[in-house]
């Protein structure tokens, strides 16, 4: 998702002076689930996820618990200023983001409350909290889309310190603004250091030159166009353009960086209980339905075209097999909460 209109956490992440926006909270009398019990409660979610794939969990949620869930949508760094802003008078239970930097910056204000062991069980433990505050819920890798009438797979880099050659000057499109391109420049300043990854933002920024757009789709549909050569995205927006349009619209093709390259990133989306929620039993229940069997089932067969992370369930797209993707091995841990990253694309005048 898009961040261009974020600025306060980007600036070293003080409160946000937003307008707090009224939720109604209160129990729903007389309703029955899909057994026909009585509704338990109710839990307010921020979600920074697709809309289509969420709601298709809060719906079966809500059917299997009786529990309603009041859905909110936006950007995912815009909600984690809204958080902070609502400090005094919080509304959020629960924060679904897409990508994590976003989960652990909230942690290291204290804002998370720990999640039930038995939930975090559910998912490979490095694609969780290291502190144990929000659970990996699905995943997401990044790869290079172009077209193969403007350049051929063998002239595309293989490593992402290529892309700021000057052989690709005018034909590279990136997301400066994109909350998922914050993990690769996270990534390739872990890898080669804080002047390394600096100068290699500044070769990408001449590359690209007016191809440094708002957000992943348009990257894609610009290079599935014609309009560019290539661009860095996270494949389910390939996929999702495919399934929108049709194969045989798509001029378009993905392919990845050498393995374990910095910039073969795979990103973890995530979900947490807010500490201030009074509803806590409730969001306990939301985090673990989104990790069972049903909540990733769901996730593997949506629009989103993610990588659920139960190592049982597979997407129904078909894309690389999970198992068989060979990223950079860069930690939760490492990638931290972005700040890194934000303070280099804006050293660089990206953001």
């Amino acid at each position: 998702m898009n961040t261009a209109a974020t600025t306060t956490r980007r600036a070293a992440r003080p409160a946000a002076a937003l307008a707090v926006i009224a939720v109604a909270v209160g129990l729903l009398a007389g309703c029955g689930n899909a057994a026909g019990s009585a509704v338990k409660g109710e839990i307010t979610l921020y979600s920074g996820q697709h809309e289509q794939t969420t709601q298709s969990l809060v719906t079966a949620f809500e059917q299997k618990t009786g529990i309603e869930v009041n859905v909110r949508y936006n950007d995912e760094d815009s909600f984690a200023d809204e958080i902070l802003a609502e400090r005094a008078h919080p509304l959020a239970d629960v924060f679904y983001t897409e990508n994590s930097p976003v989960l652990e910056y909230l942690q290291g204000l204290g804002m998370l409350a720990p999640v039930d062991a038995s939930t975090l069980a559910h998912t490979p433990a490095k694609y969780n909290s290291p502190q144990g505050d929000w659970v990996g819920v699905s995943a997401r890798v990044s790869v290079l889309i172009y077209n193969p009438s403007l350049i051929s797979k063998a002239q595309l880099p293989t490593s992402v310190l290529q892309l700021a050659d000057a052989r690709y000057r005018g034909k590279l499109a990136f997301a400066a603004g994109e909350t998922d391109f914050q993990p690769i420049v996270t990534s390739v300043a872990r890898t080669y250091g804080q002047a390394k990854a600096y100068q290699w933002l500044e070769g990408i920024k001449a590359n690209a030159g007016q191809h440094i757009y708002p957000d992943n789709e348009t990257i894609t549909d610009e290079v599935n166009r014609g309009a560019v050569a290539f661009g860095v995205i996270n494949q389910y927006y390939w996929y999702r353009l495919r399934a929108e349009i049709g194969a045989s619209n798509v001029h378009s093709r993905i392919t990845y960086f050498a393995a374990r390259d910095p910039g073969y990133v795979l990103d973890v989306s995530g979900a947490a209980i807010l500490k201030s929620s009074k509803n806590n039993a409730d969001a306990q229940k939301f985090l673990a339905f989104l990790v069972s069997k049903q909540g990733q089932e769901i996730i593997a067969h949506s629009t989103s075209f993610e990588y659920p992370l139960d190592d049982g369930v597979r997407t129904a797209a078909p894309e690389t097999p999970f198992s068989q993707l060979r990223p950079n091995p860069v930690t939760i841990a490492e990638l931290g909460d972005g700040s890194l990253a934000i303070a280099l694309l804006r050293k660089a005048g990206l953001l």
